[in-house]
């Protein structure tokens, strides 16, 4: 390798390092994770099985309340514009249209569930503090959505926890505790994950 190639590496590696070190890259690379996550579906209906809320507890715990939040605040305006990061649905819908169908109060409640999850991990790193917080976070978007459900698309608050919230609530223990389970294996290694914490 002649010296120049050796310099060009060297640079190439620190711009890599500098990148891997920043807020911004994180938060973007938990929106893209989260849209990739929304790919694996099982297109139900009124509101499909996806693996988007386990992205949204780990945005939350890796990098904390405020990044977290970001990360799924990104996630949302992606989609808005008409990136096909959604989940499919039956409904079709795409771009903003999403936010004013069955499945928008989900959605909307991703930003709020990763900074839940966040600020109560970053407050206890306890697995059982874990846990709970992740729980509490994943039954925020269960609730919200099936609210916003039953409110605007089902024509009642029971019937859209019914079609909503019920049918998830094994998924989401499974999700929950997988999602821990990564946080708790990787946490040790990435003990420098760049989160602003204020």
């Amino acid at each position: 390798m002649s010296a120049t190639e050796n310099v060009n590496k060297n640079i190439l590696t620190r711009y890599i390092s500098t990148a891997f070190a920043t807020q911004l890259f994180w938060i973007v690379s938990f929106s893209i994770l989260t849209a990739l996550a929304a790919q694996i579906t099982v297109p139900v209906k009124p509101v499909p099985f996806t693996m988007q809320t386990f992205m949204v507890l780990l945005a939350g715990a890796f990098l904390g309340a405020r990044n977290g939040a970001l990360s799924q605040i990104l996630y949302l305006m992606m989609g808005v514009i008409g990136l096909p990061v959604f989940a499919q649905t039956p409904d079709g819908l795409i771009g903003i249209a999403r936010i004013f169908g069955p499945t928008g109060g989900y959605l909307l409640s991703f930003p709020l569930a990763a900074f839940f999850a966040g600020y109560f991990i970053e407050k206890n790193k306890s697995y059982l503090s874990t846990i709970l917080s992740m729980f509490a976070a994943n039954i925020f978007i269960l609730l919200f959505g099936s609210l916003y459900l039953g409110l605007f698309f089902r024509g009642g608050i029971l019937e859209g926890i019914k079609l909503g919230a019920a049918i998830f609530s094994i998924w989401m223990v499974i999700k929950v505790f997988l999602a821990a389970s990564l946080y708790f294996n990787m946490s040790d290694r990435y003990k420098k994950l760049p989160v602003n914490n204020s």
